[in-house]
């Protein structure tokens, strides 16, 4: 397994979840308005996501689980070989459809949205960060 990429990777989403902390506004309100804020936030998710879903990739690969149709079929086929559970492909297909609404702009962005996920979900990509690390750990 790709482990030092994976773990380059890990290391990626951390540096970007430590920037995103430490500049999510308060409130919403500040949020809205502060547009710099607000972009930044907005790349940062991105950017943390997209290094989600290219492990997933990198173990797809790994583990020849076969060809994804696509994004939502590369959790499925990982979660259909018990390499990741129920529950982290249900947060997987959440988090790339936030992705998809900052990056290719599907309808409008929803800003309380936006900021509900940055203020509540981080953890979800600790939890993600976890069970890779024993996938790791496990699956050599």
């Amino acid at each position: 397994m790709d482990q030092e990429r994976i773990k380059s990777k890990l290391n990626e989403i951390d540096e970007y979840l430590d920037k995103l902390e430490n500049i999510i506004p308060e409130n919403f309100e500040i949020y809205k308005t502060s547009i710099r804020d607000k972009l930044a936030c907005e790349r940062l998710l991105q950017l943390s996501i997209e290094n989600i879903i290219d492990i997933c990739n990198i173990l797809v690969s790994k583990f020849r689980v076969g060809i994804p149709s696509d994004e939502d079929d590369v959790f499925e086929k990982l979660k259909q070989k018990n390499i990741i559970t129920k529950e982290m492909k249900n947060i997987l297909i959440g988090m790339k459809s936030v992705r998809n609404i900052l990056v290719h702009r599907y309808g409008t962005i929803d800003d309380e949205k936006i900021f509900e996920n940055i203020s509540t979900q981080l953890g979800d990509f600790e939890k993600f960060k976890k069970e890779v690390l024993n996938i790791i750990k496990n699956k050599k």
